[in-house]
């Protein structure tokens, strides 16, 4: 079975089983000084592995997505609405790929949790 045939989310889930003990790849992402060295030092490891992730795929799959916002001291939720900063920011500005489905149910009304006091 070929890696690249798998879903992203089980590409980048095998990537992060991967980094678990590999000393010199975690040693490379603590140096990095922002996400974008962390891209290029996990597209490396990706390679290696024959995963095949893209730029793109690594920036908007979690858990990656959230090491990057981590390292770009940015948070992945603001106070108020509570809802996560790529839902908010609609890609950060970036296109999205055809046929993602974000578009659906733009037209729904919206819930609101009021908590239970």
């Amino acid at each position: 079975m070929d890696l690249k045939d798998l879903p992203v989310t089980q590409r980048v889930n095998a990537l992060v089983k991967a980094l678990d003990g590999a000393k010199r790849t975690n040693e490379a992402l603590a140096r990095c000084s922002d996400g974008e060295q962390m891209l290029d030092v996990l597209l490396d490891a990706s390679s290696r592995l024959g995963l095949g992730l893209t730029r793109w795929e690594l920036q908007n799959t979690p858990p990656i997505r959230d090491w990057i916002w981590w390292k770009n001291k940015e948070a992945p939720l603001t106070i108020g609405d509570s809802k996560p900063r790529y839902q908010q920011d609609g890609g950060q500005g970036r296109p999205r790929p055809a046929g993602s489905g974000q578009d659906e149910g733009a037209d729904a009304p919206r819930r609101r949790f009021l908590g239970l006091f």
